[in-house]
């Protein structure tokens, strides 16, 4: 089943999160998903809901998405995010 990786982002350090943009997106690649969403305009339609930032990432699977979250590629990255941004992420299983 088609699993998703969702993230509100909230960049604080709008220099330092280019490095983590080019390696998240390599290793992204390399456990087999694609961004679907990656920034852009957000308009709030019901809740009062107001991400800064919307990243969505699709995998093969739910398996898949946590080996890539797992990774040693990913790894570097997440230092650079955790450094760079205020960020919350789940991982969603999508329709059969």
């Amino acid at each position: 089943m088609t699993a998703y990786i969702l993230v509100e982002m909230e960049v604080t350090d709008p220099v330092g999160i280019l490095e983590y943009r080019k390696l998240a997106e390599a290793s992204v690649a390399q456990y087999g998903g694609r961004f679907i969403v990656r920034g852009g305009e957000t308009e709030a339609l019901e809740g009062g809901w107001e991400p800064k930032r919307i990243v969505a990432l699709e995998f093969p699977d739910a398996g898949q998405a946590k080996r890539w979250w797992e990774s040693k590629e990913y790894a570097k990255a997440r230092v650079i995010r955790e450094r760079t941004a205020k960020t919350r992420m789940i991982l969603a299983e999508g329709v059969a």
